[in-house]
This record gives C-alpha cells, sequence and structure tokens, in this order.
C-alpha cells in the first residue's frame, strides 16, 4: 500500500524552496496521492534556460520501493528524452532507484539531465546524433567543425522547442487562472489543471469541466 504520509512530507518538502531548486510538485487531479505532477525550471545556460517543464509522476502502490514513473508532458528537444512521447533514459528511475531517494531527489536529477545530456545513452537517437561527440574529435579538426556544426544545430532546435513549448506554460498564465476563476472555478485548482495541460486554456477547461 502507498505510504501517504511520506509521500506528503515529500511533497511539503519539495515545495519548500522550490524558487531556490527549480523543481516542484502538485497533486494532477487535485486530489489522488498517486498522480502527480512536477515542475522543473529549465537550467541557467543551457538552451532550456526560461522554460518550465512539466513532469508526469505516477507512484505505484509499492513506492518507495519501486521508482517513480515519470515522463514529461512537456516536449523537449533531449538526446535522453523522447520528442514523441516524454519517456526517460535515467538510471535512478529504472534499476538505479533506491527507496532512500525521493521526489525531488529525482526531479532534481532530471533537471541536472537537461545541463548534461549523454548521448552514449539515449533515448532519442536522431536527438542523439546531433548532441554526440565524435571520439575522434581532438585529432580530426574535419570531424571538430562537423560537431560543432551539429551540436549548434542540437542547441538551436532545443532552445527553439524550449521557446515554443516550454514558455507557453508560464506565458500569460495568471491571466488564464483569472478568466478560469471569473467562470467560478477555485484559483488553486484552476492554476493546477493550467499546469497538468501544459498552459492551454482550452484543454484545462475542458477538463475543469469533466471533473
Amino acid at each position: 500500500m502507498l505510504d501517504k504520509s511520506r509521500v506528503q512530507r515529500e511533497l511539503m518538502d519539495c515545495n519548500r524552496d522550490k524558487e531556490i531548486s527549480g523543481v516542484s510538485i502538485s497533486l494532477h487531479d487535485g486530489a489522488d496521492l498517486t498522480h502527480l505532477c512536477g515542475t522543473i525550471a529549465g537550467p541557467v545556460g543551457t538552451p532550456y534556460e526560461g522554460g518550465t517543464f512539466l513532469i508526469d509522476i505516477q507512484l505505484l502502490s509499492d513506492y518507495p520501493f519501486e521508482p517513480p514513473k515519470m515522463q514529461f508532458v512537456t516536449r523537449v528537444w533531449h538526446p535522453n528524452i523522447s520528442s514523441q512521447n516524454g519517456a526517460i533514459c535515467l538510471d535512478i528511475l529504472k534499476d538505479q532507484w533506491s527507496p532512500a531517494l525521493t521526489l525531488k531527489t529525482a526531479l532534481l536529477s532530471l533537471q541536472a539531465l537537461l545541463s548534461a545530456p549523454a548521448p552514449d545513452d539515449p533515448q532519442d537517437a536522431v536527438v542523439a546524433q546531433q548532441a554526440s561527440l565524435h571520439p575522434f574529435l581532438p585529432f580530426l579538426s574535419f570531424h571538430l567543425s562537423l560537431y560543432i556544426r551539429d551540436y549548434r544545430k542540437f542547441a538551436g532546435t532545443a532552445r527553439h522547442w524550449t521557446e515554443t513549448f516550454a514558455k507557453t506554460a508560464t506565458l500569460g498564465i495568471d491571466e488564464k487562472v483569472h478568466k478560469l476563476v471569473e467562470m467560478g472555478f477555485p484559483q488553486d485548482l484552476a492554476r493546477t489543471v493550467l499546469e497538468t495541460v501544459n498552459g492551454d486554456e482550452n484543454a484545462a477547461l475542458e477538463k475543469l469541466c469533466s471533473g
């Protein structure tokens, strides 16, 4: 059975310093502790800077003895994250998970993954081809120029995706919340639902009306 008291403590701990850590967690549907929504701020100095990335989090009944199931909701261009479905290639979400780890630890690890892609262990082969470093680059100037050209393409694409998908979640979020509040929905619920649908006002309204 899911240890709900532990999950509640983890949520409180994660959100206590979210302005400093850049990660936070909210309830996905306002009530169920088995389905959560994580938020990651794009790391400074990376193509993801300025973006807000939403993570779908599902906890199995034997958590924390089994890792949380995490998946990017926000589309992201990264060699270790599927550009199609948001699946993540990260060892602590698989065989390197430990009950001593927490949801905050996992989100911080994802944030670190955005800072330091590992193209040699890709989830998305197309992205990895742009981000990978040729093993003979120190000796071959031709390949070095090729890598620089490819890396610039990778970084440019990642930055474009951040602008397109990761900044719409926070763009005008207060105005969208205000509109939903005027329609009669609670402010906290409106904000939470907007976050879970990546800032899509129409999807949020549909979800609020159906729930």
